[in-house]
């Protein structure tokens, strides 16, 4: 005979994904660093590790500390993400205007950190620093995001992982006549210029007999370290 009383229904937490995807998501930076390409030695790639709101009950996150599991799992899903699609280096564009590495970096730090209402430490770290480097791991000791939130248009590259599942590399599109990549929370909705997800435009599809090109070791099942 077939019970019908006492039936264990699963939390929905178990079908949700721990990772960022791409889309339109409100994010919390944990950390940010600068990570160098494969490609190119003399790049860098602005990093910020981030989290998405909390999922309620039934959500299980990766642990904060896989190492120490007493500090708990994250409330949100949690993702490494790009601050631009390309790595920040030297070059030329096609028309013969020269792009320098540092300056670059320097004009995606100042936009980062007027949505993030931290504009003020900027200025103070003026004739502070002789690389860009030291600055970016000031930016990073000092914290001055810490507990702001961003809406983001998250777009992201497509790999195939060691298990064969679909990932992303996660970035932030380029600032266009649509909109911008991201925006401080406190915008008003009725003034966002925030990008709208377009799977058409914002992912990159892999192409057949794909290489692994991850951007972290975020596969289901392993646990998310900062």
């Amino acid at each position: 005979m077939i019970s019908t009383k006492d039936i264990e229904i699963k939390g929905s937490g178990d079908l949700i994904s721990k990772v960022i995807e791409p889309g339109n998501l409100e994010c919390t930076i944990m950390d940010i660093e600068l990570s160098i390409p494969p490609y190119d030695s003399s790049a860098y790639n602005i990093v910020l590790s981030c989290e998405g709101p909390d999922m309620g009950e039934g959500f299980e996150g990766f642990f904060i500390d896989k190492d120490n599991e007493s500090l708990g799992r994250y409330k949100g899903q949690v993702g490494r993400i790009r601050l631009s699609q390309y790595a920040f280096s030297n070059g030329e564009t096609k028309s013969g205007i020269k792009i320098d590495r540092d300056i670059a970096m320097l004009r995606a730090l100042k936009s980062l950190c007027i949505e993030l209402g931290c504009e003020n430490w900027l200025e103070k770290q003026d004739n502070q620093h002789d690389t860009i480097e030291s600055l970016f791991t000031q930016f990073k000791e000092d914290k001055p995001f810490a507990g702001t939130s961003l809406r983001m248009c998250i777009g992201g590259k497509e790999y195939t992982n060691r298990n064969g599942y679909i990932n992303y590399d996660l970035y932030l599109p380029r600032i266009s006549k649509q909109g911008k990549p991201y925006e401080s929370a406190s915008v008003n909705s009725n003034n966002s210029k925030l990008l709208v997800f377009d799977p058409k435009t914002h992912i990159i599809v892999q192409k057949e007999s794909p290489k692994l090109d991850s951007f972290g070791d975020d596969t289901p099942g392993s646990d998310f370290d900062i």
